[in-house]
């Protein structure tokens, strides 16, 4: 006997209920801090702690592997500790993992805290969400989900990067982590006076461990290969190709596991019976890829091409955060009190992504934060309509067996599929840099009229200020040279932003196509099991069959069964039922 979650009486009204759902959104937000610190901090980080790039690379992998690993860990924790306990315990781990880091510039103790606040943030958006979802009727969930949605998607994608731009700019990267710790000590506050469900104690399932360990080794292995791939040029270094052979082969021996332990092994896949939790878990690989696509292109277009600081990088996401939590609540609205179906809004939501990215897709060298913004406010307006839609359509139908494991393979999924997205843009602006430059470098050479104007011009401006005439020919070659590369850059970032943009083009029909396949599945199973169930009746039904075919149930009135005909599969002709 152990722990689980049962559904407490609704106090959705209460101070307590208000205290639980603001304390979970406190939570979120030290994951969203803690998350994003090495996007614009990691040049400052490098220097204090004297770190190689590689030696670097495991403050990050260390952090999103084992934030992976306590979304799977999640759900059976769950079923052994009180989940608010859980999410409090993970909370504080969060704090006091990041006021060391704050204190600390040793890598090894670095990379271990890390790996302290990766598992303890994939533990507590988990049982932070799984809470709420036990705590309140379903039909408060839309409003509810968009409040949790404002600490883990809006603040890591709009918010984190404005906070963390302005503490690197005034301060150093370790007020990063500083600032982590009160908005853990008033969550946690606020969590201890609380409302949470009740804990009952009822049999549960024994812990995996064998498919805890396949799946932590898989986890960590695609990690590394996707973080890191694209500075080893992928499988022409042997340590990729083989992290993804062992990744691959272990997740093959932990999906066979599953499905030879019949239901008692380290998740319930019993959800993918679900037709709606199916579909939102492939869409969440899209929308992920979109979410940390986009997050990753916009403030890296800002730093290495437009030359923005941090904390203007970080500005330029701020205002979108507005318009992320207005779609948030606006899809809340419409799905809540006007009973809009969610599927309703995620085609509004795909369509101004694919807008705001091919906007984006023009930009220049010359573009400023203002040519930028249309483009960056459509992102935001549309990834609020998309992400409280799948989420939505992903849990509404489980129940509160399997509600955390669903919530964990969702997170799962969105993570792996930003993974997948930052890689490949990654892989696409480094690849098209070099090819831009050998086709643009091909046509500046010194034998063409423009090119040879443009350096005489230049070398004269150079010797006007007061250089050496050979000094001044050499930098003008230089000048031209860097304008060669930062055009490149800038066509390879306009090519990364259309490629998102496509990304929703290809994967739209896609989606629509899995969808309907799903539905098909999903009704042909349901018309199955109402014939089954027709033709025979569950063993519990007290009956007793006679030899002329009828059966008298146990108020001695008889009935009769229609059998299938064996030669056409199809049900006779209806008879006329006899009562006696």
């Amino acid at each position: 006997m152990t722990t689980a979650v049962a559904i407490t009486p609704n106090r959705a009204g209460s101070t307590p209920g208000a205290l639980l759902v603001a304390g979970i959104v406190l939570a979120t937000l030290t994951e969203a801090i803690a998350s994003t610190v090495l996007s614009l901090g990691r040049a400052d980080i490098i220097g204090d702690t004297y770190a190689t790039p590689d030696e670097f690379a495991w403050l990050e992998v260390g952090y999103t592997a084992f934030k992976l690993i306590g979304f799977m860990a999640a759900s059976s924790l769950m079923n052994r500790i009180n989940p608010l306990s859980l999410v409090v315990g993970s909370t504080l781990a969060m704090g006091v993992a990041c006021g060391l880091a704050a204190v600390t510039t040793r890598l090894d103790l670095l990379v271990a805290l890390r790996i302290i606040q990766g598992f303890s943030g994939g533990t507590l958006i988990v049982g932070g969400q799984a809470i709420i979802f036990l705590a309140y009727p379903r039909s408060r969930q839309p409003i509810l989900q968009a409040l949790f949605a404002m600490g883990s998607v809006v603040a890591p994608a709009t918010l984190a990067p404005a906070l963390q731009g302005w503490l690197l700019d005034s301060r150093s990267w370790a007020w990063i982590f500083f600032s982590v710790v009160p908005v853990a000590l008033s969550a946690t506050g606020l969590l201890l006076i609380a409302d949470g469900p009740v804990p009952a104690r009822t049999p549960h399932r024994p812990f995996d461990r064998i498919g805890f360990s396949l799946i932590s080794v898989t986890l960590c292995c695609f990690t590394y290969v996707l973080s890191q791939g694209s500075r080893w040029d992928w499988f022409e270094e042997p340590r990729i190709l083989w992290l993804t052979v062992i990744g691959a082969t272990t997740l093959a021996a932990f999906l066979g596991r599953q499905v030879s332990a019949k239901g008692r092994g380290l998740l319930d896949f019993t959800l993918f019976k679900s037709e709606d939790f199916s579909f939102a878990f492939i869409v969440s690989f899209v929308a992920g890829a979109a979410l940390f696509g986009s997050a990753y292109l916009i403030p890296s277009f800002a730093v290495s091409v437009l030359a923005l600081t941090p904390i203007d990088a970080g500005l330029l996401l701020l205002p979108s955060g507005a318009l992320f939590i207005g779609a948030l609540l606006l899809a809340a609205f419409l799905v809540q009190v006007r009973r809009l179906p969610p599927f309703a809004t995620v085609p509004f939501g795909i369509l101004m992504i694919m807008i705001a990215m091919w906007m984006l897709s023009g930009s220049t060298s010359e573009s400023g934060a203002d040519d930028m913004m249309a483009a960056i406010l459509l992102r935001g307006l549309g990834l609020g309509f998309l992400f409280l839609s799948i989420t939505l359509i992903a849990f509404m139908s489980l129940n509160s067996r399997n509600l955390a494991s669903g919530i964990g393979l969702f997170n799962t999924g969105r993570q792996l599929g930003g993974l997948i997205g930052v890689a490949a843009l990654q892989t696409l602006i480094e690849h098209n840099v070099v090819a831009n430059v050998a086709v643009l470098g091909a046509n500046v050479t010194a034998g063409r009229p423009a090119v040879f104007e443009r350096l005489a011009t230049t070398t004269a401006m150079l010797a006007a200020k007061g250089m050496e005439p050979a000094a001044a020919s050499r930098a003008a070659t230089s000048l031209l040279d860097r304008l060669v590369t930062g055009q490149s850059t800038v066509i390879a970032f306009d090519t990364a932003f259309n490629a998102v943009a496509l990304l929703f083009v290809i994967a739209a029909p896609v989606l629509v196509g899995i969808k309907i396949a799903l539905a098909r599945h999903a009704k042909r199973a349901r018309h199955t099991h109402r014939l089954k169930m027709w033709i025979a009746p569950p063993a519990s039904s007290e009956t007793r069959t006679e030899p002329s075919g009828a059966s008298l149930t146990s108020t001695g009135r008889p009935t009769f069964r229609r059998k299938v005909s064996a030669d056409t599969g199809r049900l006779p002709r209806k008879r006329t039922r006899t009562t006696w």
